[in-house]
């Protein structure tokens, strides 16, 4: 009886074989003829994201939906192929394109475990999928990927094929192919891994989310290490090698950390003006932007800022933690409640997330994402002992969720809140307007907003010396004396209703000359200025700046930077005063390049001395950089004398009620603005004035970006003369030696200080022609006017 059944099994198994394998037959003949042709094989084109780059080759941004870089298979180094075939198709070069003895060997295994565990898919056959099929587990899918993947080997090497592969698969964190991996998990080029990295991103093709090693780096490295054993067991690496892997430390490079220096807002002008002339093509067709940003500034621009705003908040108090938890008394408990409430909060730019576990007199104990416990001590108890007092008793307790930030190179932990204040810095070379540093904004990802670009903002003080350059146009001199007495000015000079300027600190005094009174920012001298020269003189005069006089009415407020600006149309205009004269337009894209290294823009660059239009007299430009370089020494902005340099000049500018602060300043090679204030106006309280909120942000800056540097200067052009003044008076002192003698028996020889005049004054058709001004201007208003 046994005998007979098992011949009965046997030709059931038999007979069904035959009709499985006529069967399948029939639908390969049926479908082999169907299969798609292999051009999008034979041609490929992989979809490339756009990279943006600084002018030193950092990279700020990608923008596409897949970030993949081609690499050919000749610079695939050989341990990452073998990695693959180990982890992958330990086959590959001997099957040809459908693997039986893995078919049989997954059907067993499948079998024994009484469900799909282990598939059979080779390396062919994950290309005929990723190229052409769905991923839906179904008979009729998974003959067509076999037949396609015969296809295939019939057509291309195998070389070509694991080329297809390396850099078409998915590996997680929106990679596509080896490369873009290596670069997204390890920051580095493929050709700088090691053993134990390429054997990580080996591992992801099987299931790149639950591989990933930024999202589960536990369960990555298990996989790491099975991959290594396959290495190992099929003789790619012996014994010493892959100990010495397996024990190797790995530094998974983090999500937000994927490009190499942030400059998020101006990676966003960058693609907006891409898109705005390529459309949708830019996302995909491998294009390769060049800024003019240079990494070292960018870096310290971003540092700038954000520091700038820290102590801002620091000055202003702590507004309490972000929200209340109610931690369970469990330990696994409160664990998880912990890590599954900073799972929703991001980093935002050093500040981190975290919850506070304990707190004594001593110390605040918190819990970062991670894992990690930090306590917090010092000003930062401080700064909430003050917050609880004005909350009439209201403490930190465990569960409040709040921010914190490692300081300095050994981190000591202080509590940080994110702020509600906004900043901006934007750094340019004036003599050829490349943008170097661009921040938009303390943090991109929190409001988009580029206030460089888009804010249009009052510039208060750091408006005068504007004014002040075309008064030195209509004959005044830094040595004119202008009274600074109190004023009142009716409704139509003011602009809609009756106005008394104030001086900053409510003085008033005996007249000053013009080059004081920038120093010291004054006023009341200020709008006697414009009241002398004329407000729609002034106002058509700013054009040569690059300023839109429709921002600018003509009205005396304009003495104090009552029209709008932006910091990037201020950086350009205090540009002129840096390269001795000249317009020069900003810009920001140097080249652009396609996947295949072919140039198709490049910037048309205006250069200072050249090409770029002269806008004002080098004499005029001259004495207003001497007059701010004073601001800068003995004014508003004697902090910048820090930075221990005598080729800086620059000015203040606060507005009223302090909505705005900003402080602009500038070296002959590099001019640099930043900007602080409230998104929806409002003040920034007592006492924050451009010197107290702007200016450190600047010199944070500068110290940086004028590491190193040689001091310059600017020499003193032709066509002015030097003489000796009464500081008081501003007249001219006596040279000849029959006046000092004279002086000296009278007892009215003075102690005189030099100061520099226009030899000649440009006759006013000359000027206006020269340099193009455009006199639009009402009846009884001349231009450029004649010396008062």
């Amino acid at each position: 009886m046994f005998s007979k059944w098992w011949h009965y099994a046997l030709a059931v198994v038999v007979s069904l074989g035959a009709v499985g394998t006529a069967l399948a037959g029939l639908a390969a003949a049926l479908i082999y003829p169907n299969l798609p042709p292999l051009e999008a094989l034979t041609d490929y084109k992989p979809k490339q994201p756009l990279r943006v780059y600084t002018a030193d080759g950092a990279l700020i941004a990608e923008f596409g939906e897949e970030r993949r870089d081609f690499i050919p298979i000749g610079q695939v180094p050989a341990y990452m192929k073998q990695a693959i075939i180990a982890a992958e198709d330990e086959r590959f070069y001997s099957h040809g394109g459908v693997d039986t003895l893995g078919v049989l060997r997954a059907a067993g295994s499948n079998l024994v475990s009484g469900g799909v565990k282990e598939g059979a898919s080779t390396i062919t056959m994950q290309v005929a999928r990723n190229f052409f099929l769905s991923n839906e587990k179904t008979f009729t899918r998974k003959l067509s990927e076999a037949m396609l993947a015969m296809k295939i080997e019939h057509n291309l090497s195998k070389d070509k094929i694991l080329e297809l592969y390396i850099n078409q698969i998915y590996l997680g964190q929106r990679a596509y192919g080896f490369e873009a991996a290596a670069r997204t998990y390890f920051g580095k080029p493929m050709k700088e891994l090691t053993l134990a990295e390429f054997a990580m991103l080996a591992g992801l093709p099987k299931a790149p989310s639950r591989y990933n090693p930024v999202v589960n780096f536990a369960r990555a490295k298990i996989r790491q290490e099975y991959v290594l054993g396959r290495m190992r067991t099929l003789k790619f690496i012996d014994q010493k090698t892959w100990q010495a892997a397996v024990e190797q430390k790995l530094v998974i490079r983090q999500a937000r950390q994927q490009n190499d220096v942030g400059a998020d807002h101006a990676a966003e002008m960058v693609r907006q003006a891409l898109f705005e002339k390529y459309g949708e093509a830019i996302y995909s067709s491998g294009f390769r932007a060049v800024t003019t940003l240079r990494r070292d500034q960018q870096e310290a621009a971003n540092r700038a800022v954000w520091e700038g705003v820290a102590d801002y908040d620091q000055r202003h108090g702590y507004r309490g933690p972000e929200k209340q938890l109610s931690l369970p008394a469990d330990k696994a408990a409160r664990a998880t409640a912990i890590a599954n409430a900073l799972e929703e909060l991001a980093p935002v730019s050093e500040m981190l997330p975290a919850v506070v576990t304990d707190v004594d007199a001593k110390r605040i104990r918190v819990q970062l994402a991670d894992g990690r416990e930090a306590d917090i001590g010092g000003t930062s108890l401080k700064w909430v002992a003050n917050w609880a007092a004005a909350k009439k008793g209201r403490q930190l307790t465990p569960g409040a969720v709040v921010r914190v930030q490692a300081v300095g190179s050994k981190p000591q932990w202080r509590l940080v809140q994110l702020p509600e204040v906004e900043a901006a810095l934007v750094a340019l070379d004036p003599n050829d307007g490349a943008i170097s540093a661009l921040v938009g904004g303390f943090d991109f990802n929190r409001n988009k907003f580029n206030r460089v670009t888009q804010a249009w903002r009052q510039p208060g003080s750091s408006f005068k010396p504007f004014i002040y350059s075309a008064a030195l146009e209509k004959g005044y001199t830094p040595a004119t004396v202008i009274e600074n007495a109190p004023i009142i000015l009716s409704a139509e000079e003011a602009g809609g209703t009756a106005w008394e300027p104030k001086n900053y600190d409510g003085s008033t005094g005996d007249p000053v000359r013009m080059r004081v009174a920038l120093t010291k920012s004054l006023n009341l001298v200020s709008v006697r200025i414009l009241q002398g020269i004329g407000p729609y003189y002034a106002r058509d005069f700013i054009r040569r700046f690059g300023f839109d006089p429709t921002r600018h009415p003509p009205y005396l407020t304009m003495a104090l930077g009552a029209g709008g600006v932006t910091p990037l149309q201020l950086a350009a205009g205090y540009g002129v005063f840096a390269n001795g004269g000249f317009g020069v337009r900003p810009y920001l894209i140097d080249k652009v390049y396609d996947k295949d290294g072919r140039l198709i823009m490049q910037a048309s660059v205006q250069q200072s001395q050249q090409n770029a239009p002269r806008v004002i007299d080098p004499r005029n430009a001259w004495l207003m950089t001497s007059m701010m370089q004073d601001v800068t020494r003995y004014g508003t902005a004697a902090r910048a004398g820090r930075l221990g340099r005598s080729d800086i000049a620059g000015k203040t500018g606060t507005t009223n009620d302090s909505r705005d602060t900003w402080f602009a300043g500038f070296t002959p090679n590099l001019v640099a603005i930043s900007w602080m204030g409230f998104d929806q106006p409002r003040s920034l309280g007592r006492n924050e004035t451009g010197g107290q909120t702007a200016l450190p942000i600047w010199i944070n800056f500068m110290g940086t970006a004028l590491k190193g540097q040689p001091q310059k200067g600017w020499p003193m052009p032709g066509g002015l003369i030097s003489m000796q003044i009464d500081p008081e008076t501003g007249t001219r002192l006596p040279e000849s030696v029959l006046g000092e003698l004279i002086g000296d028996l009278l007892g009215t020889q003075k102690t005189g200080m030099t100061e520099h005049f226009y030899q000649e004054f440009p006759p006013p058709e000359r000027h206006a022609a020269d340099w193009g001004a455009n006199p639009d201007t009402p009846p009884g208003e001349a231009f450029p006017g004649t010396p008062l």
